[in-house]
């Protein structure tokens, strides 16, 4: 990834192969062991989502500074969700884009979603809080072809 921002230093940058997942919807279940409610992701795609995120995350880091950001970042990413059969051509030109498949991607799940999993999991490995995530800069395109589904994803120090 060039730097999307030349004139702030880059602390770390990193892909997570995957189809991005969202968070934040939960649904709880009473623990009668705990007596209390526990609550989880309602997706079942989220957790590992998440834990593919902090996989790649912490092996950036290692290789990187090695260090927990503890002040204010710009937070970059882009999200690179599959493409639908729909928008390829078929014929003798099968696996070839239609002229007309969108560039971005305005089907669920919703960007602000994809953001919190995504945030949530780089918590304690690439900054110590995700509210230390001061600006954004983030979207939600389709993959073009041979491209793998994932998320781009770099972090500024301000």
């Amino acid at each position: 990834m060039e730097n999307v921002t030349p004139q702030l230093p880059l602390h770390v940058s990193f892909f997570v192969p995957g189809v991005p997942a969202p968070g934040g919807s939960k649904k709880g279940f009473f623990n009668p062991k705990l007596n209390r409610v526990l609550m989880t992701p309602a997706s079942k795609k989220t957790k590992p989502w998440m834990a593919q995120v902090s996989a790649f995350a912490m092996e950036a880091v290692q290789k990187g500074k090695g260090t927990v950001l503890t002040g204010a970042v710009l937070l970059w990413i882009e999200f690179r969700m599959p493409r639908p059969q729909n928008h390829f051509r078929t014929g003798q030109h099968e696996g070839e884009l239609k002229p007309n498949a969108p560039h971005f991607c305005t089907k669920k799940p919703d960007l602000t979603k994809l953001v919190r999993s995504t945030e949530d999991a780089c918590t304690g490995i690439v900054w110590g809080d995700d509210s230390q995530v001061v600006i954004q800069n983030v979207s939600k395109v389709y993959c073009d072809p041979g491209q793998t589904p994932g998320a781009q994803i770099g972090v500024y120090l301000l």
